[in-house]
């Protein structure tokens, strides 16, 4: 039962955030997870937001991510 919860700057569209939502579950298909068994949520976040409620609390200091951003605040 994957859930992918992905947040983002505001400014996408409904219809972008249809297409990366789909694209991304297209992925846990590929690698044989049932479609039925995923869902995918998008949070949007001002940009002045984002240290304070997305970098500070989910990405600085995180082990869990397998991807890192080139980034660091």
């Amino acid at each position: 039962m994957p859930h992918i919860s992905l947040k983002m700057y505001k400014g996408r569209t409904k219809e972008e955030k249809d297409k990366i939502a789909n694209e991304l579950a297209e992925v846990l298909i590929k690698n044989g997870v049932k479609p039925t068994a995923i869902s995918v949520s998008i949070t949007d976040y001002e940009p002045n937001d984002w240290k304070e409620q997305v970098y500070d609390k989910e990405i600085r200091d995180n082990k869990d991510i397998f991807v890192e951003a080139g980034y660091k605040m």
